[in-house]
């Protein structure tokens, strides 16, 4: 899929007539408005007339100085951010040709925020003197790691926006173990990282400002080199365009105004991909029409999201406006992503499952059996692991039926079932990973992609906060549920275009924006602590008993083995759908069962163990490294590889801060980044 084919059902090549006048002056009507209306909403009542007096006649009451105080510098900062973001978004699907690129999904906000988070637990002072310049190293380094493992110039554009969803959830990580082993630090920015515009005086609009003017004026400034880009490079340079030049620039440009956003309120996302979007859909091309409607509406939006949130705030509370945000992007990310990819075309040789492997291929039989004795091993140790250490010796003779009463009921009791746990969820996710990878015939593939995780999360939350007194035996199966909603949301809505692997992963990718602002609405609305929240959605096998592995493991025994059985047909997948086709391959339905089962596999983790990401990423890579592409080698290692990464996370988390505990999915993103950033960086330049 290239740019065109998404960009050109949404856009038109002429800018005439009646197009600006639509565009800016229902701009500045819609604007306007909203203004108004924002400046009335909130836990005071204030009326209408109340806010024209205070902005004409200002006196000192404590109604005009709630309007000019505390509402203005938020609608002012909501109008400053939303403009920034837009016109960030607009410059970096021009100078990347990806439709889809915005500041969010490249990473930018992610790393901007992670970099803040760092500087406010290491350098303080630092954090409240530089807020600007730390924002932007955090997304200079997020965008170019985006940039560079989704393939560079060379990337399809949802190669890139998987590269950057990866890059934000390898940065989110970073930010949660922070958050988690240093609460006390990082307590003011749980609810800050979600995007919040609260502001209580006029130091974040005088600070912030100066740079979206100077950034949308530059932006502006370069708009003829901007169209030129446009062009192939051989035509840019032929008009004597310096192509090198003004892509740095706009880069440069859209990283500014991207980090001065965060640094003020937070990271916010899809602003920079709705807003575009929607004045190319009008008819404006151009960027010295583009980058100011852009600017415009993404004010218009963001202050829209912000009112409408504060309209509820009486029963809901505050709702952070990168929530609100993510629940009108999501809808427009599907609507794009349906719209946008013609019928039966399928991406062919925009996702190939290869990722490399190595020269001297070690034998199959060998590789079970190395990674069978390294399980069987890791698991002797974790057991002997904890507050109180024992001895292998101790460990065998409980294995031969001795031991002391207290040692063996640690065993048995609190560290076996933990560990089986781990195991089992482990390879669930791992082999749901090979199967999602499988269907949509992409190595960047997770359940993550497809919304399950973040349905899990959302079915757990809502039980927890809508029924707190439920027995904890229904938690599993709210995650189980919410986690089929959201896959079932997903390829009904991906259906009509034939399961089509593109439109899959872009509405996935939607779904899991929406899941994530509703998780990130229930934790604040619950009441629950920013570590207690972090904790439960980094994913965790803390206490977990024998009734846990039960379910667990009948899940295991009844899906794996469905999955080994598809092998020949997974391995066809790979060959792309017209191959698949002239091969007699009933293409939907194996790519329905595939993902399926892959489904089944992550929502039965997720409900025992939380949302532990990266295992289905890391897993079959690493597999495919030394079988290359055979399914069902790829399912047998993956499992026992996945079950090694959970146990050996479970023992790093329990250890490394006793008695305190990291959780398991916080260890594995740790461990697992530079393994994945290589292996994102080898597939980018074998393409």
């Amino acid at each position: 899929m290239t740019t065109r084919e998404i960009a050109a059902p949404l856009t038109s090549t002429n800018t005439v007539g009646w197009k600006p006048v639509l565009v800016f002056g229902g701009g500045f009507l819609a604007l306007i408005v909203l203004l108004f209306a924002s400046l009335t909403q909130g836990e005071a009542s204030v009326t209408m007339q109340t806010v024209i007096d205070a902005l004409l006649h200002p006196q000192d009451i404590p109604s005009h100085h709630l309007v000019l105080g505390l509402r203005m510098p938020r609608a002012c900062i909501g109008m400053l951010a939303g403009a920034a973001l837009a016109v960030a978004g607009a410059l970096l699907q021009t100078v990347t040709r990806n439709p889809l690129a915005s500041a969010s999904t490249l990473g930018l906000n992610a790393g901007a925020y992670f970099i803040i988070v760092l500087a406010a637990v290491y350098f303080p002072g630092l954090k409240a003197s530089m807020p600007l310049l730390l924002a932007l190293i955090g997304a200079c380094g997020a965008a170019a790691m985006a940039y560079l493992m989704g393939g560079g110039r060379r990337s399809t554009p949802v190669r890139m926006a998987l590269a950057g969803l990866i890059v934000s959830l390898v940065l989110s990580s970073f930010t949660s173990a922070l958050q988690l082993i240093y609460e006390n630090q990082t307590s003011g920015l749980f609810v800050w990282g979600s995007g919040s515009l609260v502001q209580n005086d006029w130091v974040g609009v005088r600070y912030a400002w100066p740079w979206v003017t100077l950034g949308i004026a530059g932006a502006i400034w370069f708009a003829r080199p901007l169209d030129l880009l446009e062009l192939n490079e051989e035509t840019s340079a032929s008009l004597g365009q310096s192509v090198a030049f003004t892509r740095f620039a706009a880069l440069g440009l859209a990283v500014l105004l991207a980090g001065v956003t965060v640094s003020v309120v937070g990271p916010i996302g899809f602003i920079g991909l709705i807003a575009p979007h929607l004045v190319r859909l009008i008819g404006l091309r151009r960027h010295r029409m583009l980058l100011p409607a852009s600017a415009l509406w993404g004010a218009v939006i963001l202050v829209g999201a912000d009112t409408v949130a504060r309209m509820f705030h009486s029963t809901l509370g505050e709702l952070p406006a990168g929530a609100v945000t993510a629940l009108i992007g999501g809808p427009w990310l599907i609507w794009l992503a349906i719209r946008g990819i013609r019928e039966q075309r399928s991406a062919e040789g925009s996702s190939s499952m290869s990722v490399g492997n190595l020269n001297r291929k070690i034998p199959y039989s060998v590789l079970v059996l190395t990674v069978s004795v390294a399980l069987v091993l890791l698991i002797t140790v974790s057991v002997m692991a904890g507050s109180m250490r024992l001895s292998f010796l101790e460990v065998w003779s409980i294995w031969s039926g001795g031991g002391t009463e207290l040692a063996r009921n640690i065993v048995f009791n609190l560290r076996l079932p933990r560990i089986l746990v781990a195991a089992m969820a482990g390879a669930a996710l791992a082999v749901a990973g090979v199967m999602m990878q499988g269907a949509l015939r992409n190595p960047l593939a997770d359940s993550s992609i497809v919304g399950v995780t973040a349905g899990a999360g959302c079915g757990a939350l809502l039980l927890l906060v809508a029924w707190p007194q439920a027995s904890a035996a229904w938690l599993p199966v709210a995650a189980l549920a919410g986690a089929f909603a959201a896959a079932a949301a997903v390829y009904v809505l991906a259906w009509k275009k034939g399961l089509n692997p593109v439109v899959v992963v872009l509405v996935g990718i939607a779904i899991s924006a929406i899941g994530s602002a509703v998780i990130q609405f229930l934790v604040i609305k619950s009441g629950v602590t920013a570590a207690g929240a972090i904790a439960w959605l980094a994913g965790s096998t803390y206490a977990k008993g024998w009734e846990d592995l039960i379910g667990l493991t009948i899940a295991n025994i009844i899906l794996l083995p469905l999955a080994w059985l598809l092998g020949r047909r997974v391995d066809l997948l790979a060959f792309g759908d017209q191959v698949s086709l002239g091969l007699g391959l009933k293409l939907q339905r194996t790519r329905l069962i595939t993902a399926a089962i892959g489904v089944a596999l992550a929502a039965a983790a997720v409900a025992s163990v939380g949302t532990v990401g990266f295992i289905g990423l890391l897993a079959p890579h690493a597999v495919r490294l030394f079988t290359g592409q055979h399914h069902r080698h790829s399912v047998i290692l993956s499992a026992m590889i996945g079950a090694l990464l959970l146990v050996g996370a479970d023992m790093i988390g329990k250890l490394v801060l006793a008695p305190k505990e990291i959780p398991s999915g916080i260890i594995v993103a740790l461990l697992g980044t530079p393994y994945l950033l290589i292996l994102m960086y080898r597939s980018a330049v074998r393409r």
